[in-house]
């Protein structure tokens, strides 16, 4: 059901796992995205709007992690060294990349704007696909700018191996769904200040009519497929 979702292009909703972040995130194909369902994760998700982005796009590019990016400006900035992200409680590493605007939007923070930025980033990873590594740079050059209002997490290499994250999840959705593995995501937030428990999040997306899934799903769906 979920990638049949994944296909028509409509939302799924997904719950990590006990013991994790213990969040449920938007799914969407990012190539699909429009002003409207950026407004829908805004309105009802609450959280970070963000780009998830398979591992093999990521390195066709060069994309680096944020964690990277700091360890090396600490050298010249003092003050990273002691941002080092050595304690997150979920996971040993961020998935965080950069941040990207399309060089087309205004200030990039808008519905539409995102839209484009989300959708575009998708559409090119296809177009990419192909291409060295030279001209897959210049491509993704012309089109985006950084820093930007979406932000891009990368997927481990070996996704549901070693990470068990939304980024994870999500692209092996969408492999399996046989779609370019450029994910669009949003946590789902609370009235109470936290995020939304599972119930409250599968409750949302029975009123939906989209499916609801736990990783741990995903997870066995994806050791058969992939072997």
């Amino acid at each position: 059901m979920a990638i049949e979702a994944f296909r028509e292009g409509r939302f799924v909703y997904v719950y990590d796992a006990d013991g994790r972040e213990e969040e449920t995130d938007f799914f969407l194909p990012a190539q699909v995205t429009t002003g409207a369902h950026v407004r829908q994760m805004r309105q009802d998700g609450g959280g970070l709007i963000f780009l998830m982005v398979g591992n093999a796009i990521a390195t066709k590019v060069g994309l680096p992690f944020m964690a990277d990016i700091l360890m090396v400006a600490a050298a010249q900035y003092e003050v990273l060294q002691a941002f080092v992200p050595d304690d997150i409680p979920y996971d040993t590493k961020s998935s965080f990349s950069v941040t990207i605007n399309h060089r087309n939007t205004f200030t990039g923070i808008t519905d539409n704007d995102r839209a484009l930025t989300i959708a575009e980033f998708a559409k090119l990873a296809d177009v990419a696909a192909p291409m060295s590594t030279e001209e897959a740079l210049g491509l993704y050059g012309r089109a985006f700018r950084a820093p930007g209002h979406v932000p891009i997490c990368v997927a481990s290499e070996r996704p549901l191996r070693t990470r068990f994250g939304h980024t994870e999840l999500s692209v092996a959705l969408l492999l399996m769904a046989g779609l370019t593995p450029v994910a669009v995501g949003c946590e789902m937030m609370a009235d109470d200040g936290g995020s939304l428990s599972r119930e409250g999040a599968r409750a949302y997306a029975e009123e939906k009519g989209a499916p609801f899934l736990d990783g741990k799903q995903i997870i066995e769906r994806w050791s058969e497929w992939s072997g």
